[in-house]
């Protein structure tokens, strides 16, 4: 199986999971050679070049996904927009696309680059973009699914037992993370408890209304 990994942040407890939960050292060397950025896993996903992967909301729409996603309960930290001259960021397409939705102009930041701004920059001139979702719409926003080309019941069987555990970070991969994005430990730790991975009932409704507001676009 060929999992495409997205090696940001927001997804640490996911892959320190399936890390444990999968006994196949090759399957764990695949995971770590198939990492890039969601717009580019995106593609590979699409020409079929992985088996799994967190594909952008935005590009999900008619993949086989699981109830399972990256998700901002209210603010995310690490999805922002830079008010000024509009500019998409070339890793994402569901943020793009989401500033888009909002009518807002600017640059779009994402990612630990966009974490890594929020904790060291001026503010004044940005905002959260799941924030702003939230404030709108009362809902909880959804940037990726957890999508399959192959493999869905073995994946389906790792997603609920992830969603059903307490995933502790050991403090040796926080500390690397935290050397690698210039983000300290605690700071990662606060920044996780924005996220949320089961897609239920409101994060569903949310997603819909997303697709249809993009469809309009």
């Amino acid at each position: 199986m060929i999992f495409g990994k997205i090696d940001f942040i927001n997804l640490l407890p996911f892959y320190i999971f399936f890390k444990k939960y999968i006994r196949s050292s090759q399957i764990k060397q695949i995971i770590n050679y198939k990492k890039s950025y969601p717009a580019k896993i995106n593609k590979q996903f699409k020409k079929r070049t992985i088996d799994a992967a967190f594909i952008s909301s935005v590009k999900s729409k008619r993949c086989n996904c699981l109830d399972i996603g990256i998700v901002a309960k209210k603010d995310v930290l690490s999805v922002l927009l830079k008010k000024g001259e509009n500019k998409k960021d070339y890793q994402s397409d569901t943020s793009n696309a989401l500033a888009q939705v909002l009518n807002l102009q600017g640059e779009v930041i994402i990612g630990d680059k966009a974490l890594y701004y929020y904790y060291n920059e001026n503010l004044d001139d940005v905002v959260d973009l799941a924030q702003l979702w939230y404030e709108k719409y009362h809902l909880p926003f959804v940037f990726a699914r957890l999508c399959v080309n192959n493999h869905k019941k073995y994946l389906e069987k790792l997603s609920k037992r992830f969603l059903a555990s307490n995933i502790k970070i050991p403090q040796y991969i926080l500390k690397q993370y935290a050397k690698k994005t210039n983000i300290s430990t605690n700071e990662i730790k606060y920044y996780l408890t924005k996220i949320s991975y089961k897609l239920s009932h409101k994060e569903k409704q949310s997603l819909k209304l997303f697709l249809k507001l993009q469809g309009k676009l």
